[in-house]
C-alpha cells in the first residue's frame, strides 16, 4: 500500500473506533493496547503499568508476525503469549515504521471484521 492508501484506511479505522468507545481517535499506542487484549483474551479488567506495556509488545509482535519477525513461542502459565523474535526488524527512518504499523495495525482489524 502507498502512504496515501495507508493514512485513509488508518482514518477511516480510527474513526470507526472511537465510535465503537464513544470516545476520541485513537492513536498507534491506543490501537497497540486494544491488539493486546484481544490477543490476551481476557476480556475487560484493569492492568496495571507493566501490564500495559506487556499488552503493547503482544500487539508488536503479533503485528510483526505477518512479516515472519516473530513467532509464538506459547503462553505462560497465566495465560499471557510469548513471543520468539526470528529475524531482525530492518531499521526503518521514523515515517517509515509509522507507515509499517499503521498498515499492520489496519490489516489487523480488516481481518478481525472477516473472522
Amino acid at each position: 500500500m502507498i502512504p496515501s492508501e495507508i493514512n485513509l484506511k488508518w482514518s477511516a479505522l480510527q474513526e470507526r473506533i472511537a465510535s465503537e468507545f464513544d470516545n476520541e481517535k485513537p492513536d498507534i499506542k491506543v490501537m497497540l493496547f486494544l491488539i493486546g487484549v484481544q490477543e490476551l483474551g481476557k476480556g475487560p479488567q484493569k492492568f496495571s503499568k507493566r501490564q500495559k506495556e506487556e499488552l503493547m509488545h503482544i500487539a508488536n509482535c503479533k503485528l510483526f508476525s505477518k512479516m515472519g519477525f516473530y513467532e509464538l513461542e506459547g503462553l505462560d502459565q497465566d495465560g499471557w503469549p510469548h513471543w520468539k523474535q526470528v529475524k531482525t526488524i530492518p531499521n526503518y527512518a521514523l515515517l517509515e515504521q509509522e507507515m509499517v504499523i499503521k498498515s499492520l495495525i489496519v490489516d489487523y482489524f480488516d481481518e478481525m471484521e472477516a473472522n
